[in-house]
């Protein structure tokens, strides 16, 4: 079993920037590929970004490239998401999510194995 848990989330203006963390613990967290997912209120969880196990290869939701980015530090069992720009649609509860296989190919939520309990971001205009 791995444990997920994510930080780094609050209130900022848009524009601002934040940068997320998933700390994974439990087993090892050895070639899990990890990706990030965001819900909004009264709207499905949607795919952000995802990255492979290496850190090598990276996946990302088309409206995220550019201002997300995804990067991993395995010695730390760390995954980070670093949002610039952000807008107020933007708003929403973070999950981080890992999944057994190395592939950063993966944008469903059927494809991932564990999740976290998620931390709130919230975008003023």
């Amino acid at each position: 079993q791995v444990q997920l848990v994510e930080s780094g989330g609050g209130l900022v203006q848009a524009g601002g920037s934040l940068r997320l963390s998933c700390v994974a613990s439990g087993r090892t967290f050895s070639g899990y590929a990890t990706g990030w997912f965001r819900q909004a209120p009264g709207k499905e969880r949607e795919f952000v970004a995802a990255i492979s196990w290496s850190g090598i290869s990276t996946y990302y939701a088309e409206s995220m490239k550019g201002r997300f980015t995804i990067s991993r530090n395995n010695a730390k069992d760390t995954v980070y998401l670093q949002m610039n720009s952000l807008k107020p649609e933007d708003t929403a509860v973070y999950y981080c999510a890992a999944r057994r296989f190395v592939s950063a190919q993966a944008a469903l939520i059927s494809q991932y194995d564990y999740w976290g309990q998620g931390t709130q971001v919230t975008v003023s205009s």
